[in-house]
């Protein structure tokens, strides 16, 4: 059960962002009443537990054997998706949930690790120090259309749940990893352009409310008291907590129940309001570390799929912490991501500590390979 260096810096650096999320969430919930919104930290409390048992655990999980279990895994994930439209339960309009005896599963979180297994897989195919000859060598179908038809089932699935957000999530894993992966750059570049002359389609096929927060993304004072309500109301949140905040639980728009969803998709918004400029650089630098470990992780490890799979992991989460702390800033439409070890929820705690696992383990086996 022994860590490295890197191992220790991730497991440190990831406990400190999500402390940071326990004050926050205790901050947004304290003032609601019931017993849901005073336990809320607790469970928050108990999902980091069972988030670090998980990263002990798959930290000395040799992470060679997903090699074995990509399609396995694929697969499984695939079935939980599907579950969800039979046996999942709603909430907030939306069926993305598996009930696991107390415990409600987010299927979609796990699909982006899922995604990012089966990617480093397929694109390191050939022997350590032999990627960039068996990527770059690929014609258009190999190295595009493939992993496209394979990403775009889960896609699919997660985006009729529905969750635009996590759909667009796997979709620019995908992007990025075509880029890491060596793929030639023609290849990209066609394939961006015909996704954006898609759009469109893309447009036709979304649904109402998914258009109204995109039309105010562009404008939130077109429907103030509704599509547009919440951003407006963050971005209230973020630009009054000045320099150095409001102080840990003296904010206003959280506190007073003006910001909805203050604990999980909003808490950027929650946690600026009330530590200010200061506290958000202070989270960034956290973010940063955590990142950068990663890719030095991917750095040092001669083993083509270790190293794909280890910068999949940094493209997820740049992703997504990017596309939430946008969203709360008015910057990108409001699509209902989690920030990472931030904000309240089980499922994307577990997945967030057994990907940092997985990190640990690859710079553990790198000398093996």
């Amino acid at each position: 059960m022994l860590l490295s260096r890197s191992g220790t810096s991730l497991l440190i650096i990831a406990l400190c962002i999500a402390a940071l999320g326990i004050l926050s969430i205790y901050s947004s919930t304290s003032q609601k009443e019931g017993d849901f919104w005073q336990l809320t930290y607790k469970r928050q409390v108990f999902w980091v537990m069972i988030g670090v048992a998980l990263f002990l655990l798959v930290s000395n999980f040799n992470y060679r054997r997903f090699w074995d279990a990509t399609y396995l895994l694929y697969a499984v994930t695939l079935a939980l998706l599907l579950l969800v439209f039979i046996l999942g339960a709603v909430r907030l309009g939306a069926q993305r949930w598996l009930k696991v005896a107390w415990f409600n599963f987010q299927p979609s979180e796990a699909a982006k690790l899922a995604v990012v297994v089966f990617l480093a897989r397929y694109f390191s195919t050939k022997p350590a120090g032999a990627l960039s000859l068996s990527v770059g060598s690929m014609g258009f179908v190999r190295a595009v259309l493939i992993p496209l038809a394979f990403v775009l089932v889960p896609v699919g699935l997660i985006v009729e749940q529905p969750d635009l957000g996590s759909g667009i999530i796997v979709f620019l894993i995908l992007l990025i990893m075509l880029y890491v992966s060596g793929v030639r750059m023609g290849y990209v570049l066609g394939f961006v352009l015909a996704g954006l002359s898609m759009l469109p389609v893309f447009w036709n096929m979304l649904r109402g409310y998914q258009k109204d927060r995109l039309l105010v993304f562009l404008n939130p004072n077109i429907d103030p008291l509704g599509a547009g309500y919440t951003i407006i109301q963050s971005k209230i949140a973020i630009g009054s907590g000045g320099i150095f905040g409001k102080g840990w639980m003296s904010g206003t728009q959280s506190q007073l129940r003006f910001l909805p969803e203050s604990h999980t998709d909003f808490i950027f918004a929650t946690f600026v309001e009330e530590w200010g400029f200061f506290g958000s650089a202070v989270l960034f630098f956290l973010y940063y570390l955590l990142i950068r470990q990663g890719l030095n992780i991917a750095s040092r490890t001669s083993d083509s799929f270790g190293r794909l799979l280890a910068l999949g992991i940094c493209c997820m989460f740049a992703i997504q912490i990017s596309i939430n702390v946008a969203m709360n800033l008015g910057f990108a439409p409001v699509v209902g991501v989690p920030l990472y070890l931030m904000s309240y929820g089980g499922s994307s705690i577990a997945v967030t500590f057994a990907s940092l696992g997985i990190l640990a383990n690859i710079d553990k086996q790198r000398s093996v390979f």
